[in-house]
């Protein structure tokens, strides 16, 4: 690993885990996941600051109009390719809308990349992302893919099996850390933590749980071997997200 990389990995990483607060819904989900306050880049900005994130992730168009009065206090991630909820899943396919040059001018210290394991259009995903990959190792930027099985041949999107592949992909395609959904127990997760051997594992938050709920997740992700999360409804959605950021702080870094 070059010393680039190793740097920047050490901005979005504490103590060797990772608590990323995550923005880049918008193209994928449209605004029904806003309400009058967190439609604002600002007010989850903010939180990401309070709320002692690792990384601020997002796609390009917001990092360039609200990231500069940012930059210093949360690292950003910068999301590269991006997908609206009009294609159906039988043909899902998320296509480079950024350049890994362009991250570096924002200021990013390490790039998102989504692909759909098993989808018809997997192919074309992989060959977009070997590019961005090969881009992103000449600048020294560490790579973050979301790792998400979709498609009409995929049974079942958060099965051991099904998500373990996943992760396996990602570590074989060069990532080096792994967003995946949860797979419902700290068993089963644990087998995903192993497929992705040297590819760090982290959990997607997902759709909006109780608090109760999602810490009771959080917890058993860390137990199985997982370095931390990538978190958006869960925090920018609760009435109190400064108090839910604090309780999964505590699950993943412990006591600091």
């Amino acid at each position: 690993m070059s010393a680039g990389k190793k740097t920047r990995l050490s901005r979005i990483m504490r103590n060797g885990k990772v608590m990323l607060c995550a923005m880049d819904q918008g193209i994928e989900h449209g605004p029904s996941d806003f309400n009058d306050k967190n439609i604002d880049p600002d007010f989850v900005l903010d939180i990401a600051c309070k709320g002692g994130f690792t990384g601020m992730v997002l796609q390009k168009g917001v990092a360039k109009r609200y990231y500069e009065n940012y930059a210093g206090k949360v690292p950003l991630v910068l999301k590269l390719n991006g997908r609206t909820n009009i294609i159906p899943k039988d043909e899902i396919y998320s296509g480079p809308v950024a350049s890994v040059k362009e991250a570096v001018a924002l200021g990013a210290d390490a790039i998102g990349y989504t692909l759909y394991v098993g989808s018809t259009m997997e192919a074309r995903m992989f060959s977009d992302f070997g590019k961005i990959q090969e881009e992103a190792s000449d600048y020294g930027m560490p790579c973050i893919v979301w790792a998400y099985p979709r498609g009409k041949y995929v049974k079942d999107e958060k099965s051991k099996e099904t998500v373990a592949y996943a992760a396996r992909c990602a570590l074989e395609l060069g990532a080096d850390i792994v967003k995946v959904n949860y797979t419902g127990s700290t068993e089963s997760f644990k087998y995903v933590v192993k497929s992705a051997q040297k590819c760090k594992v982290i959990s997607a938050g997902g759709s909006k749980q109780s608090d109760a709920e999602f810490i009771a997740k959080a917890k058993e992700v860390m137990a199985a071997g997982a370095v931390g999360f990538a978190v958006g409804r869960n925090v920018w959605q609760n009435p109190n997200p400064l108090k839910i950021t604090a309780e999964l702080k505590k699950v993943i870094f412990g006591k600091e």
